[in-house]
Order: C-alpha cells, then structure tokens, then sequence
C-alpha cells in the first residue's frame, strides 16, 4: 500500500520528475525524459500518472507583482469573532473572492489566519482594508507586516 502522506508510493524516477516539474513547469516531455533518463514514451505515462494520483495538482505561471502594479506584498494576521461554521464560511468565500489575496492559512498560535496579500504600497494596502478586509462580518482584530524581500520562494520539497 502506497504511504501518501510521505510519497512512500514513488520510486526515485518518480522523485526526479517531480524536482524538474517543480523548476521548471513548461519543460517538454522529450526534455523532461532526457533530464531524468528515460525515453520520452515511459515519462510521459509516468508524469500522467502522477497527476492523475494527485501529485502534481497543476501548473502555473510565476507573475511578477511590480509589472502588474502590486509590488507589495503584506502579511496579515487575522483573528475571528467566532469560529462557528457559518462565520469560517463567510470568512472562506470572502477571501476567496478577493483577487488581492494570494494565501490564506488557517493557523496555531495567538491568530486563527495568515493572509498573503499583493498591493500597491501603503495606499493600496490603505484601499485594500478599508475596502475590502474590514467588510468581512467575523473579523476581530487583524495585525500586518509588509514584507521587505523574499528570500526563498517555492513549491513543496521533493523528499529523496
């Protein structure tokens, strides 16, 4: 039986697909073969499979915030009034909807939330509560941090 928790049901091919794919989304099929030592046929039915198990979820493009006029990126730490299921599904489907809010963690510690959250500098970070966050019913207090640089950013570690 395959531990999915680990990735105990991949073999070290598995693993070198999934390392390459991880850095670099767009690579072909006969490039990714070629990076990991098979023929193109075998990687192919290989990297199918691990999507369609569920390891690879899907691909995406990295943007650039400062291009598309959100060069800030603000942590903010949220607190709820309550945490009944209809104020937890407010909450969701609100942050779903805002196109500013990249993350949203349901955390341990003192705050039930870690947003992720792309604007343009204090203004648009301004904007973004007074429009935005603090319309959302449920919300106790919230404390932020913009981010200075990001030194690492990334997907899941690939475990050998």
């Amino acid at each position: 039986m395959k531990d999915e928790t680990s990735g105990g049901g991949l073999d070290a091919i598995d693993r070198r697909i999934l390392r390459e794919l991880s850095r670099d989304g767009r690579l072909s099929n006969a490039a990714l073969a070629e990076r990991v030592g098979l023929s193109p046929s075998p990687c192919w039915q290989r990297t199918r499979r691990l999507e369609s198990e569920g390891y690879i979820r899907g691909y995406a493009a990295v943007l650039d915030g400062a291009k598309l006029g959100v060069p800030e990126t603000v942590l903010i730490e949220v607190t709820l009034d309550r945490h009944d299921d209809a104020v937890l599904e407010t909450f969701g489907r609100q942050m779903a909807g805002m196109p500013e809010v990249i993350e949203v963690w349901l955390v341990t510690g003192e705050y039930d939330y870690i947003l992720k959250v792309a604007v343009n500098g204090t203004r648009g970070y301004e904007e973004f509560l007074h429009k935005r966050l603090y319309r959302v019913p449920g919300i106790r207090n919230s404390r932020s941090s913009f981010a200075l640089r990001c030194l690492k950013s990334g997907g899941v570690p690939v475990p050998d």
